[in-house]
C-alpha cells in the first residue's frame, strides 16, 4: 500500500512515516499543502493522510482541488480541530476519515485497514489518468502533457489508456496485441511497434523526459520518468 502523508510538524511527520514504514506500507512526505498537492496530482496513491492546518494549502482545500480533479484516492484527515462541525467539514470537503489529534497509533493503523477495505470493495472507476505532466481524460477524450493537447487516433488514445491503465509495468506485444486490437499477435507484423512509435512521435519526442520505454525482448512500459 502506497501512502501520502503530509504534515508540516516534523515530529509528527517523522513518527507517523516511521511507524507506518515498520509497519509494511510505502510513504513519501510532504511538509506542505502546496507539496503534497504534487505529489497527489503527479503519482497514483492508495491513501493520502493529510494533516488539515498547514501552510501554502490547508487540508480542506486540497480535498476539494482532489475531487475537483476527479482523483478519488480515498483521505484520511488528521487535525487537532475535534468537534463535530470540524468533522462535518472535513467530509464536506471530500475527506473520507477524520481522526482527531492526538491518537494511538494503533487507532490510525486501524483506520488505514478499513479505508484499504473499504476501497477494495467498492473501486471508483477512473477517468482521470495520469503520468508524469501527461493527463488524459477517458470522459472528455482529452490528452494533454504540460498543458499542451496532444490529438491522438482511436487506436491510438485505446495504447495510451492502457498503458496509463498499467503504468510502470512491463508490457509485452502480445499482451498489447490481445487486450488493444483484441486479437492474438501475429509475430509477422510489426503493428504494435508502428503504434508505439506513433505515440512516441506526438507526447515523447518533444520532450526531454520520455514517459514510453523500451525493454528489449520484453515489450514496453509507461512509466513517470
Amino acid at each position: 500500500m502506497k501512502i501520502l502523508l503530509i504534515e508540516d510538524e516534523p515530529k509528527t511527520s517523522q513518527y507517523i512515516k516511521k511507524g507506518l514504514e515498520e509497519n509494511s506500507y510505502d510513504v513519501d512526505v510532504a511538509d506542505d499543502g502546496k507539496a503534497g498537492k504534487h505529489l497527489a496530482f503527479r503519482n497514483q496513491y492508495d491513501l493520502i493522510i493529510s494533516d488539515i492546518i498547514m501552510p501554502g494549502m490547508t487540508g480542506l482545500e486540497l480535498c476539494h482541488e482532489l475531487r475537483a480533479a476527479k482523483i478519488e484516492t480515498p483521505v484520511l484527515l488528521l487535525t487537532a480541530l475535534g468537534s463535530t462541525d470540524n468533522i462535518v467539514e472535513g467530509f464536506d470537503s471530500g475527506a473520507d476519515d477524520y481522526l482527531p489529534k492526538p491518537f494511538e497509533f494503533r487507532e490510525l493503523l486501524v483506520r488505514i485497514r478499513a479505508l484499504g477495505k473499504r476501497s477494495a470493495r467498492a473501486p471508483i472507476p477512473t477517468t482521470v489518468l495520469r503520468a508524469g505532466d501527461l493527463t488524459m481524460d477517458c470522459d472528455t477524450k482529452i490528452v494533454t502533457r504540460a498543458g499542451r493537447r496532444i490529438d491522438l487516433t482511436v487506436k491510438e488514445f485505446a495504447l495510451l489508456e492502457y498503458f496509463l491503465r498499467n503504468k510502470e509495468r512491463v508490457i509485452s506485444r502480445a499482451e498489447l496485441s490481445k487486450n488493444v486490437w483484441n486479437m492474438d499477435f501475429d509475430t509477422g507484423t510489426n503493428m504494435v511497434e508502428v503504434y508505439v512509435n506513433y505515440l512516441r512521435k506526438k507526447m515523447d519526442r518533444e520532450f526531454d523526459t520520455k514517459l514510453i520505454h523500451t525493454y528489449i525482448g520484453m515489450g514496453y512500459a509507461l512509466k513517470d520518468s
